[in-house]
């Protein structure tokens, strides 16, 4: 198993870096290895969001029995489904590849950051809408640059952190 993560390790990374020689000025390889794989999921948890919207839910509220979940809502939570698991991996073995940790210590850290991330757009798209009354699109891109801000810092320095070698 670990010469397919290293086969799809280097594959991501040589395309990663082929595009990161005009940034090189102003962004470290570190930064901009985060920043591509993060856009990557962003991308892929927006489509899933999407397709299941659209396809899966029919733009129609979801029954659970006990519980009814709008269509975002069940969309947001079925994206998750797949964008948490292919973020974790891009994380793991892509961008934080040598914190020595053991996979689940980096899951479970993981999951924490991506809940905070949750309720930090939440917390904030409530307060950049409800109360400061910035219109909607413009109140999210705020929120994902601050929510970007504090998931990078948390995963660099705390949550990713590597292990210092003796």
């Amino acid at each position: 198993m670990k010469n397919i993560h290293q086969y799809i390790r280097e594959t991501i990374l040589h395309w990663i870096d082929f595009f990161y020689s005009p940034f090189k000025k102003y962004v470290p390889l570190h930064t901009f290895r985060y920043a591509a794989c993060g856009g990557a999921n962003t991308l892929f948890d927006i489509c899933m969001f999407s397709l299941s919207y659209h396809f899966v839910f029919k733009q129609h509220d979801f029954h659970l029995g006990f519980v009814t979940l709008s269509a975002p809502i069940a969309s947001l939570f079925f994206a998750l489904c797949f964008s948490l698991p292919s973020g974790f991996y891009l994380n793991r073995y892509v961008v934080f590849q040598q914190t020595g940790l053991k996979a689940h210590n980096q899951l479970i850290r993981f999951v924490s950051v991506t809940v905070i991330c949750i309720f930090l757009n939440y917390i904030f798209l409530k307060l950049f809408v409800e109360d400061l009354h910035i219109y909607p699109t413009p109140a999210k891109v705020l929120t994902t640059l601050l929510v970007i801000a504090f998931s990078y810092t948390a995963q660099t320095h705390i949550f990713f952190k590597a292990k210092k070698v003796d």
